[in-house]
């Protein structure tokens, strides 16, 4: 077993009372830091506070690279663009890397890093000309854009139809005077002035270098201009893995991580951003900004199996071709016509198989679903980096009243929650405990809210620790999962950072136990856990080769890791329902398939086919099924779905299912579907 950090019974890390010094110290220690110190607000964790209300909806993309987009965040991206949601991308480095821009068959040019980043920016021009369904060379409205701190970036604008996509060049260098990685060395180091790389062509014609905290800033900054209700960022904490050096550099991956390390710094600058956004907008009493955020795995998509349908790849495939673009092309790009290494078949035929896959790095449901006493429809989400409570206006109304700021910020987008049996309700949430470079603190913690009484206020959070340790292996911990045993005792369950699986476990007086290592294979995040029928709580994981299964032998005791047999090759994480007969009905996606493989495990029918409602996936197009007594229900209208929609089977009339999960606009939706059939 590993060795663990065991924080106590209960740590208290936020105080109840308001008013006093005590209380203003404990939360100042509490809150995340922003570094470099500058005497900015940092975030505040306490709950009560107005939260805006989205007025448009609004993507906003940080990259590291052109082409982080096209290959992590497709087709999530496409389908909001679609659906008429203007995009905003901001583009950290140039992307210029050695400044050769090599083409098939032809001798290896001289490096040119502007001409290189050029050809970049132009792909990415045709690409998003060609998604808003317009011919690749279709000019674009070029110019500069202000940022904070006198800064200035290239800006290209294209309009199509009330479709608006900007792009924003901010163009630090891929590598400092020395050679070394730019973006990492900014977030580490004090004392770096990175320069930037004016692509060739470009209306900017000088820069000023960036230092870490003008950075952070100018994101702060674009984040409070646009006021995105959706933001996409990369992997601030990548998996560990120690691949050989041949292999490590052939992927292109930092040092024991499974990512590029200017993705994962990239994601450090972000989330720093978006907590400096929240720290800035609700000091002096402003409120919260609405928005909702979606991490994306880089290069991991290389060590597991790929989750996107044929159908899917293809699609997504296409729109990495006019950003590869060609030689040959006469685009009027003096720098070049695209990264001409990614054109035509490359994203098809490279055995990296990045395209075949999106990833989230905080998978679960979005939002946490629950019935109050009266029937409406209780839902709980992160919201501005904060836990809010949406709440149904009336019993089966379908529509949502103004979410309830609950505080614990800042949070990962996911929630993890369980009821207690007399409907005491739980949530749990990753929280960002600290998030600084310069060698200052980088920290997880998984923390509890839970109810004074069923349907009542929430008492102040909790934190539960962290399973690992080393704060750097505490930095890949996943999200929160949990049920609650019929005895009472509630279970909770973490992807660590040796992608096995950590618990605690709360007995029925409320008190912790210690985390616990459950061993077993490898797995990737999205567990998902249930009591059976007689009690015994099971878990499942998707891994590399199987569905990885830890159950109880008897009410209860200690989960053990199952060698299950019979259960194949997941796609990606698994949902597991508690049948009728007592058993477990297992459901998960197949590789590269939207076809859903289900099991049936136990109970007095075992080998049953299952028959439990479930969440398969989303078709082809993005939007929501539902499996039901062997029928494919979709919703077809409505907002787009972003990741996370849950299940719920309502205390409505005979336990009718009901679906919700955000939109665009940062707000919740609600599909009933036996309404609408």
């Amino acid at each position: 077993m590993r060795a663990a950090h065991q924080p106590g019974l209960s740590r208290r890390l936020l105080l109840a009372a308001f008013g006093s010094a005590a209380a203003s110290t404990a939360l100042t220690a509490c809150s995340v830091p922003e570094a470099p110190r500058r005497g900015t607000r940092a975030a505040d964790p306490l709950p009560g506070k107005a939260i805006s209300i989205a007025r448009h909806e609004r993507l906003m993309q940080i990259l590291a690279h052109p082409d982080d987009d096209l290959y992590f965040m497709n087709p999530d991206t496409q389908r909001m663009l679609d659906s008429g949601t203007p995009l905003v991308c901001v583009y950290v480095t140039a992307g210029e890397a050695n400044g050769i821009n090599a083409i098939a068959g032809r001798p290896r040019p001289r490096p040119d890093k502007p001409a290189y980043s050029s050809a970049r920016h132009q792909g990415l021009r045709q690409a998003y000309a060609a998604l808003l369904g317009l011919a690749p060379y279709t000019p674009w409205t070029k110019g500069v854009t202000e940022l904070r701190g006198g800064h200035q970036a290239e800006i290209n604008t294209l309009d199509r139809g009330g479709r608006r996509v900007e792009l924003i060049f901010l163009d630090l260098a891929m590598h400092t005077a020395r050679g070394h990685l730019g973006l990492p060395s900014l977030w580490a180091y004090r004392g770096l002035d990175l320069r930037t790389v004016i692509a060739e062509g470009s209306p900017l014609q000088t820069a000023k270098p960036y230092t870490y905290d003008a950075l952070v800033d100018v994101l702060t900054g674009l984040l409070s201009q646009y006021r995105p209700t959706v933001v996409h960022t990369l992997d601030p904490d990548p998996d560990i893995q120690h691949s050989p050096t041949a292999v490590r550099r052939k992927d292109s991956e930092q040092v024991g991580y499974s990512d590029h390390a200017d993705h994962t710094a990239t994601a450090s600058f972000s989330w720093a951003a978006l907590i400096r956004w929240v720290a800035e907008a609700t000091g002096g009493g402003g409120e919260v900004p609405a928005f909702v955020t979606t991490a994306y795995r880089g290069y991991y998509n290389r060590h597991w199996p790929k989750n996107l349908s044929p159908q899917v790849v293809r699609e997504k495939a296409s729109h990495l071709v006019p950003y590869g673009g060609s030689a040959a092309w006469e685009c009027g790009n003096q720098g070049g016509c695209g990264d001409y290494n990614v054109g035509g078949r490359r994203p098809l035929t490279n055995k990296k198989g990045w395209v075949r896959s999106t990833h989230y790095r905080y998978p679960g449901p979005r939002p946490v679903l629950a019935t109050e006493k009266d029937g409406r429809l209780v839902g709980y989400g992160v919201l501005g980096l904060r836990a809010v409570r949406w709440r149904e206006t009336a019993p089966g109304s379908g529509q949502w009243g103004p979410p309830d700021d609950l505080g614990g910020g800042p949070l990962a987008p996911a929630l993890g929650g369980t009821a207690l049996a007399d409907g005491t309700q739980l949530l749990f949430g990753l929280r960002f405990s600290s998030l600084a470079g310069h060698g200052a603190a980088n920290t997880r913690e998984v923390v509890l809210l839970q109810q004074r009484a069923p349907g009542g206020e929430f008492a102040a959070w909790t934190g539960l620790g962290n399973p690992e340790t080393d704060p750097d292996s505490g930095r890949r911990i996943g999200v929160p999962v949990t049920v609650t045993a019929p005895d009472g005792r509630v279970h909770l369950f973490v992807r660590n950072a040796s992608q096995g699986i950590s618990s605690r476990v709360r007995d029925a007086a409320g008190r912790w136990g210690g985390w616990r290592d459950l061993g077993g294979g490898q797995i990737q995040d999205g567990l998902s856990a249930v009591a059976d029928g007689a009690g015994l709580v099971h878990v499942f994981a998707a891994g590399r080769d199987t569905v990885h299964h830890w159950a109880q032998s008897a009410p209860g005791g200690p989960l053990s890791w199952l060698q299950e047999p019979g259960l194949p090759l997941p796609g990606d994480f698994p949902t597991a329902v508690a049948a009728a007969d007592g058993g477990v009905d297992v459901y998960y996606p197949k590789p590269a398939s939207s076809r859903i493989a289900a099991v049936h495990l136990g109970g007095t029918h075992p080998g049953a086919a299952p028959a439990t409602p479930v969440l398969p996936g989303p078709d082809g197009r993005g939007r929501t099924r539902l499996l039901q007594n062997g029928r494919v229900l979709v919703r077809r209208e409505g907002a787009v779905p972003l990741e996370g929609t849950a299940l719920h089977m309502s205390g409505g009339p005979a336990g009718e299912p009901a679906v919700a999960g955000l939109g665009p606009g940062a707000q919740p939706w609600i599909w009933r579907p036996v309404r609408s059939v």
